[in-house]
């Protein structure tokens, strides 16, 4: 499907997202994210996780699928694991940490854009040198 700024599930064949996940911020009411965990309720969303990167809160509300009433997830539980997804939450002192199911972190966006510029710098670089050997990496 590619990019989209939200997800828009009348344009996803009325098909629920699986599991949501809300970042607080200040423009977040305590009414709003009510009014969301309603909604991905009452359509049959099975996980939905909350974090607050300022105050470190995090709480989730699960469900398998055939569950009607979601469990409250809260640090207490903590480490979690994803049914749907397979990822791990842990929260330290200095916030929430994610891990694959392989157990690595999850990078922070910003260290994971900078590797991938990094790569793509050696990438560019390899290409360079097949290039001056005469070797066309298009062709390969």
């Amino acid at each position: 499907m590619g990019y989209r700024g939200s997800y828009k599930q009348w344009e996803e064949e009325s098909i629920a997202p699986q599991v949501v996940f809300e970042i607080l911020s200040p423009s977040n009411s305590a009414s709003e994210l009510s009014k969301k965990q309603n909604f991905y309720v009452q359509y049959g969303v099975l996980e939905m996780y909350v974090y607050d990167p300022i105050s470190y809160e995090f709480w989730g509300l699960v469900r398998s699928q055939r569950d009607e009433i979601p469990r409250l997830i809260t640090p207490l539980n903590l480490p979690w694991v994803s049914l749907a997804l397979g990822i791990e939450f842990k929260l330290f002192d200095d916030g929430l940490q994610v891990f694959y199911p392989n157990g690595d972190v999850f990078k922070d966006p910003e260290e994971a854009l900078q590797e991938r510029e990094q790569t793509q710098k050696k990438l560019d670089r390899a290409w360079g040198k097949l290039r001056e050997l005469g070797i066309d990496p298009e062709k390969l």
